[in-house]
């Protein structure tokens, strides 16, 4: 199955964690796509990656483009069209249907969430419920006091 990955934000902003998430992603040879729940979010991670760590992680927005050669691709859509290996939800958007055929294509599924926010982590609570019982592997990441991220229980 599918290694899942819940990432808990309580420290640092998703603009901190995401693009060093993207980056090792990247040094893997893995393809990624993030998909969020807006256009804004989407427009705010496409600027955040062209700047990052004093450069620029390779990327585009769906809709710029071929789709299929981008290593990286921001989208709000369903559907994995640069053939991803890595699914980053953010935002609380929603995640592949847990026991189909689009989750199980892929080598991980990354949701990270906002701890401070009632709604996503109830949304987090249901999503790590949905897919234990899919049959996934998977795990909770929580930042420690000094920023590294611990695995838990």
């Amino acid at each position: 199955m599918t290694e899942t990955l819940f990432y808990h934000l309580e420290r640092r902003s998703l603009d901190d964690v995401l693009p060093g998430l993207i980056e090792r992603t990247l040094e893997r040879g893995w393809r990624a796509l993030i998909r969020t729940e807006s256009a804004e979010r989407a427009d705010a991670i496409d600027t955040r990656l062209w700047t990052f760590n004093d450069g620029f992680l390779p990327h585009a927005q769906l809709g710029d483009g071929d789709p299929a050669r981008q290593p990286v691709l921001i989208t709000v859509e369903e559907g994995n069209p640069n053939d991803a290996n890595v699914l980053f939800l953010v935002g609380g958007a929603p995640p592949p249907a847990w026991d189909g055929a689009a989750a199980k294509a892929l080598t991980r599924i990354v949701l990270l969430f906002d701890g401070r926010d009632p709604a996503a982590l109830e949304n987090a609570r249901a999503a790590w419920k949905d897919a234990k019982a899919a049959g996934h592997d998977v795990t909770y990441w929580k930042e420690s006091p000094t920023g590294k991220w611990e695995k838990q229980g």
